[in-house]
């Protein structure tokens, strides 16, 4: 009786009115003990109203109807496609939709809706995969910021792939903890080209020298962070290396150079096509006859045979690097040695020279600013221990 009371009211009532009394009816139809006549005429009199011609109305439903899993399911599907101002809420919280139609409104739908729905709790890789693939850029920075999202590896590439350049993109992926090494790398490429464009439009480079800063500084990345790369992620991190041309010679000389075992046995592994452990064997080999087979296997010049053997002497002789720090910077005497003996060998090519001399300037750098650093901190320690004394 009282539902069929309120559907006639309702008809003549004003905007602000019904929208009250529709909030009032839904609450009803989640909490009170109606009868089961008035508990469908109550469903009926809400499915009407989601033609009433006010949004006030809808969006009254919406409100009350978003987060509860007791809904009418009908009403529920209703709203989330209406306009984005009503819609929001139940895309953001409703439990009654599934995956389908979640997908379905990332591809149809604005830029309001995906965002809403990439801020959902406990959202599925297939949802996290659509908004990552169609997503607009402020979707996909609501995906990356939502612990409770679940990214599929391909889904990360492409965020990157699509709004790597965007400052605000790299910035949140790049403090993920468990970011894959691959995607890691991906945005420092972006970032290199972005800064390698910018420095070029103002004319403060040429193209041909901003791109080899870009090209050494990618590779100074790379070596980063690999260190911090083990077992799977490592493996990915070298095929996506391969997939795009990255894991040349000069790469790997430079991971050897820095005394990064890991990533030189790991790149020698996928170039060669032998598993890594018969790669670890060998490389152990002092006689030298199985690290040249290796790199003919892996396709690398003659003119390079002589740099590495040297190199991996050295390494064998200082030992392994203990720390992040040191496997990502040259080690200034490795460098040096090899460079002396390919300067003195008629078989070294001048392009590798030229790349031993580069090398050798970069880790003079970085050994005298780790020399600077470390006469600061015994400058500001010093009258902290006076005072302490005092």
């Amino acid at each position: 009786m009282i539902v069929r009371q309120f559907i006639s009211w309702i008809r003549t009532a004003p905007a602000g009115e019904r929208a009250e009394a529709t909030r009032a009816l839904a609450r009803a139809w989640l909490i009170s003990d109606l009868s089961e006549d008035d508990r469908t005429a109550a469903e009926g009199a809400l499915l009407m109203l989601l033609d009433d011609p006010s949004p006030l109305v809808r969006q009254a439903m919406a409100e009350v109807f978003a987060r509860s899993s007791d809904a009418p399911a009908a009403i529920v599907q209703a709203l989330s496609l209406d306009q984005a101002s009503i819609a929001l809420p139940v895309l953001e919280h409703s439990p009654l939709l599934i995956d389908a139609d979640l997908v379905d409104i990332v591809a149809t739908g604005n830029g309001e809706m995906q965002c809403a729905i990439a801020r959902r709790i406990n959202l599925p890789p297939s949802v996290s995969a659509a908004i990552a693939e169609v997503g607009s850029a402020a979707a996909a920075l609501e995906l990356i910021e939502n612990a409770y999202a679940e990214l599929a590896p391909f889904s990360w590439d492409r965020i990157v792939e699509r709004h790597g350049h965007l400052a605000a993109i790299r910035e949140s992926m790049l403090v993920l903890e468990g970011l894959p090494a691959a995607t890691r790398l991906a945005l420092v490429a972006k970032l290199s080209e972005t800064l390698a464009q910018f420095v070029v439009a103002r004319n403060w480079l040429s193209p041909d020298r901003a791109g080899r800063m870009a090209n050494d500084a990618r590779e100074r990345s790379t070596v980063n962070i690999a260190a911090r790369s083990r077992g799977e992620d490592m493996q990915g991190l070298v095929q996506h290396l391969r997939a795009t041309g990255q894991l040349t010679a000069g790469l790997i000389l430079r991971a050897l150079l820095s005394g990064n075992l890991e990533l030189f046995d790991a790149a020698l592994a996928e170039l060669s096509g032998l598993p890594l452990a018969r790669v670890s064997a060998l490389l152990h080999d002092r006689r030298g006859a199985s690290l040249q087979a290796l790199l003919i296997r892996a396709g690398f010049p003659e003119s390079t045979f002589a740099a590495f053997r040297v190199a991996l002497e050295v390494c064998h002789e200082t030992g392994f690097v203990d720390t992040l720090g040191g496997e990502a910077r040259l080690r200034r005497r490795m460098v040096e040695r090899v460079l002396t003996h390919c300067a003195t060998d008629g078989q070294a090519a001048e392009p590798l020279l030229i790349l031993l001399r580069r090398f050798a300037t970069e880790s003079a750098r970085e050994e005298a600013r780790m020399f600077c650093d470390e006469l600061v901190a015994e400058d500001a320690i010093g009258p902290l221990d006076d005072l302490i004394a005092a």
